[in-house]
């Protein structure tokens, strides 16, 4: 099923000629309207006008998430603000989070982009689609709700948490497809076990999952589980809707005709030719309010040139094993350790030294701090010590949506080298 199936299933050398008159207008665009492009294009002596091919994109600079936060909240609009309708975030490397706008015709484009990865993924008009993310500044939820609704599904907006009661939606409800992370439609199978439901009792039919690296063990668990059929789909806080499998599951289709995707040696920068992995670059080709110009995305994978058996001509990519950088994925949430010692320090302890300890309970991601106890905490300030934990952990999960565990250990117990110990 195609939801635009003339720009799904154009020929290359059409969607190439696209990609190029949409790169160009995009640079002008950036080069007029946004400082640190201007900057940047004149310090290497580019003119937009001297790109004239889709390969003259590798003599641009990158940008990085560093960028986004050095130009916090609004350096890297290319609008004004009373054309931009929509604001919302991602989160960035320290506590500032990056600030994303959008035009009525960005939000246009963004719902007609996820329209194409939800029909892609098997979603009808008959559906009746659950969406178990967060609603909140970050972006996931509302593509995915504006994708519904274009379609002329039925959305289900239940938000993220309580299991018990999103299994009751489903019951009540009578939901066919589940959106949410893959870790999560785990733990709603867990807890259709603990509560004595057969998945029989559901309607469920598919489900499309994103947000974090899973594996092909983990779709087989999903799908065995719950009773239906799963799709992988990636998106970016900053980009909006990227690539979605198809029903052929044979990697996921990248919406070239909205961006232009390459794949780069992480430590050299260096362009790698398909079927590489690397780090995955994309550049926008149709946002207007937050075009972005070779964003480097810290991701992991690599690109996939045959035809796909589905019919669409849009390239594919392998699904995301992990990536470059230092972020770690937290049920779905994307947090830096960077971020986590900046909120520890603004509780009043200086310079602390801490361990993030990730694990995964059932099928939940588990996040402990273990925080060496400062000389201050001595014997006869316990409950001065009880309040300073309780307040870490309250900062962390304001922060970051995530319930962290914060634990203190004996002072020198902690390596300094091995800030994060992933046992998941």
């Amino acid at each position: 099923m195609y939801w635009q199936s003339d720009m799904e299933c154009m020929s290359r050398d059409d969607l190439e000629l696209v990609q190029l008159e949409r790169l160009q207008a995009t640079l002008n665009r950036v080069a007029r309207n946004v400082p640190l492009y201007r900057k940047r294009f004149a310090d290497l002596g580019i003119d937009p006008y001297d790109i004239q091919s889709l390969a003259d994109v590798q003599r641009l600079p990158f940008t990085t998430k560093a960028d986004l936060r050095d130009n916090y909240p609004y350096g890297l609009f290319a609008v004004p603000l009373r054309d931009v309708v929509r604001m919302q975030a991602s989160t960035g490397t320290t506590g500032k989070p990056t600030v994303v706008g959008y035009t009525a015709g960005d939000v246009r484009r963004w719902s007609e982009l996820m329209a194409r990865i939800l029909m892609a993924g098997g979603i009808t008009k008959d559906d009746a689609v659950q969406i178990a993310y967060n609603y909140g500044l970050l972006t996931g939820a509302f593509g995915l709700h504006y994708g519904v609704e274009l379609i002329g599904a039925s959305v289900i907006p239940s938000s993220s948490g309580n299991a018990r009661r999103q299994i009751s939606i489903m019951q009540d409800y009578r939901t066919t497809a589940l959106v949410c992370t893959p870790s999560y439609a785990l733990h709603l199978a867990d807890t259709l076990d603990d509560l004595g439901i057969n998945k029989t009792a559901l309607s469920l039919r598919c489900g499309l999952f994103g947000s974090e690296p899973w594996t092909e063990d983990m779709r087989t668990e999903i799908e065995a589980r719950l009773g239906i059929q799963a799709t992988d789909n990636y998106g970016l806080s900053e980009i909006t809707g990227v690539a979605g499998e198809c029903l052929e599951r044979q990697g996921l289709h990248i919406n070239e005709d909205h961006f232009l995707a390459e794949i780069i040696d992480p430590q050299t920068g260096n362009v790698l030719p398909p079927g590489h992995k690397g780090e995955l670059v994309i550049t926008t080709l149709t946002k207007e309010a937050f075009p972005l110009i070779r964003f480097r995305t810290g991701d992991l994978t690599s690109l996939i040139d045959a035809p796909c058996p589905c019919g669409r001509t849009l390239r594919r990519m392998t699904r995301i094993p992990g990536r470059s950088d230092d972020m770690l994925i937290i049920r779905g949430c994307n947090v830096f350790p960077s971020q986590i010692e900046t909120v520890i320090t603004e509780t009043g302890l200086h310079a602390p030294r801490f361990q993030i300890v990730l694990d995964r309970i059932g099928h939940m991601d588990q996040a402990t701090i273990l925080l060496e106890a400062p000389e201050s905490f001595c014997t006869d300030s316990i409950k001065q010590s009880q309040r300073i934990l309780e307040n870490v952990r309250i900062r962390l999960n304001t922060e970051f949506g995530v319930a962290f565990e914060v634990r203190l250990v004996e002072p020198r117990t902690i390596d300094k080298s091995k800030k994060v110990r992933d046992l998941r």
